[in-house]
């Protein structure tokens, strides 16, 4: 424990939310950038977010119509069981088992 940089919770969290996202898009659908900005609109926080990569590749001259994006699925995650209720797609993602000699005991 003395080599760790951060309590393991927050480290378990911290890739839980990674690993959340990557199941998220690799279950969105490839989509033009006014498609996503009206599914997203009644967000405040996907819109603000969606602005401000707009703003990121506008000012680094990156043309954001003639680029495909990806929405991600939207996931609901039942922190007790951490698993996704009513999405049997995103839970088949989930690994429950590990590659030798990287096992959880």
């Amino acid at each position: 424990e003395s080599d760790l940089n951060a309590p393991i919770q927050g480290g378990h969290i911290s890739s839980a939310l990674c690993h959340t996202s990557n199941i998220s898009y690799r279950l969105g659908a490839h989509q033009a950038p006014d498609a996503i900005r009206e599914q997203i609109k009644g967000n405040a926080i996907a819109s603000a977010t969606f602005d401000r990569m707009a703003e990121h590749l506008a000012a680094n001259n990156i043309d954001l119509q003639s680029s495909e994006l990806t929405l991600g699925q939207h996931l609901q995650m039942d922190p007790a069981t951490e698993t996704f209720p009513s999405q049997p797609d995103a839970n088949a993602m989930l690994k429950t088992e590990y590659r030798a000699p990287f096992v959880v005991t």
